[in-house]
């Protein structure tokens, strides 16, 4: 059962990660092919959501080997 917990915190953190960066990419370059002028102000703001996005995988992976290990 453990395996199974571990196993299901890490897949959906990744699922939510995957969609997150998606969302935040394509709205970047809608940004952007709307607004080119503020190419660079979008892109910083977009790897700064990006990492934030990021640190979810992370802590599912740290969730599931609290699960796996308990």
């Amino acid at each position: 059962m453990e395996v199974l917990a571990a196993a299901l915190a890490v897949g959906l953190a990744a699922i939510g990660a995957g969609v997150g960066n998606g969302m935040i990419v394509s709205k970047t370059v809608e940004g952007i092919a709307r607004q080119p002028e503020l190419q660079g102000k979008l892109q910083t703001t977009m790897f700064i959501g990006v990492g934030i996005v990021e640190v979810v995988p992370i802590i599912g992976v740290v969730i599931g080997f609290l699960a796996f290990f308990k």
